[in-house]
């Protein structure tokens, strides 16, 4: 009876390798010459050789494993190249972080938007609901950045989680949003869109969120500096908007803040370094050459900061972090997507550049001015 039972489960198994080959050997035979099939549980080792270029096998075959649940790692070993393919591995989404770190930002930034209006919450707690303009903007202006990525990435099949709000007791109220992808890049097209969602969607609702700010009545709202401690410097894009409205003077409406906000997000993310967003459209648009520039972004951003500081009799520590934290941040590189010689066509290239213009347009050398 054992003898039977054994005879069964290796029967059994024997089965369930035959159909797991059978769903994927045709796909991987295009580009791999299979000589040896080994199995160890749930992962399948494929031995042979490319019939590609290396670079290139997993771009072809991460649609068809991907669509089957499945996951590929082509390695060279002991002079072989083996192909192992194993299930994937879905991870739990636990929405409830999501959420609650949502509400969490909300009621931080409601608290920086109510001392924005001038209430006093230590005698009066109730008028933190005097925030909530601010809120609003802030959220918008920082949630629509992070779900147009999400957005793009989920349009490209890529896998990733829903955006992670950070509560911080800043000035604002919060650290910002982020997403986490899971899984490799399919191609350079994939890399491009995702990266420039982001900031092109976000500064579209900053640019909204400045107009409805700088139109808003500005009696009931003291003076920013008063709670801030500094006065903002304006870039070139907000001072156009500013023009076009009709709007003079550095006193903000804490809506309009938001807007200014958004732009020096903006401004920071596409920084043309490491992983920020600024990185992925460099690299999708010029391949493994944007690592030159990458490597020159730091020091660039700590001549700014030098001459800011000695030359200018300005702030400008903020451009000497920033030096400091992308010589650790694109020191790491950046990760090649699978399909990575194909390049972008003209239509992607040119929204690329126009993107990165309008970058620079959110760019001002001294964007604290602190209050003595």
């Amino acid at each position: 009876m054992k003898q039977e039972i054994e005879d069964y489960r290796k029967e059994r198994d024997k089965l369930e390798i035959e159909e797991s080959i059978s769903r994927i050997y045709p796909f991987i035979t295009r580009v791999f010459d299979v000589y040896e099939i080994q199995k160890s549980r749930e992962i399948l080792y494929f031995f042979g050789t490319p019939k590609a270029d290396t670079e290139n096998i997993m771009g072809e075959l991460w649609a068809p494993l991907e669509q089957r649940g499945l996951m590929g790692t082509l390695r060279y070993e002991l002079g072989e190249h083996v192909l192992i393919v194993a299930p994937m591995k879905k991870a739990k989404e636990k929405v409830w972080v999501n959420f609650a770190l949502f509400i969490t930002t909300v009621f931080t930034t409601m608290i920086c938007g109510a001392w924005m209006f001038g209430a006093d919450l230590s005698n009066e707690p109730m008028k933190i609901f005097q925030g909530l303009p601010f809120t609003f903007a802030i959220m918008a202006v920082l949630g629509s950045h992070e779900m147009a990525h999400y957005a793009m990435a989920r349009y490209h099949g890529m896998k990733t989680s829903l955006p992670y709000f950070i509560p911080f007791p800043t000035f604002i109220g919060t650290m910002g949003a982020v997403i986490h992808y899971r899984g490799p890049i399919p191609n350079r097209k994939a890399l491009f869109d995702v990266g420039v969602a982001g900031p092109l969607v976000g500064l579209f609702v900053s640019i909204a969120v400045t107009v409805i700010g700088l139109n808003l009545n500005m009696s009931s709202v003291n003076p920013l500096s008063d709670s801030l401690m500094f006065e903002p410097g304006f870039p070139p894009l907000f001072v156009m908007i500013q023009k076009a409205v009709g709007v003079t003077g550095s006193n903000l409406h804490p809506v309009a803040f938001a807007g200014w906000v958004g732009m020096f997000v903006t401004l920071l993310n596409l920084l043309p370094a490491g992983q920020l967003d600024g990185g992925h459209v460099l690299r999708a648009m010029l391949g493994k050459k944007a690592d030159r520039i990458s490597s020159m972004m730091p020091r660039i951003l700590f001549l700014i900061g030098f001459y800011v500081i000695y030359w200018l009799k300005g702030d400008g520590f903020i451009w000497i972090f920033w030096a400091l934290f992308l010589w650790a941040f694109a020191a790491a590189g950046h990760p090649s997507p699978l399909h990575d010689k194909i390049e972008l066509d003209k239509k992607r290239i040119l929204v690329g550049i126009i993107t990165f213009i309008l970058g620079f347009l959110c760019f001002t050398l001294i964007p604290f001015k602190p209050i003595i």
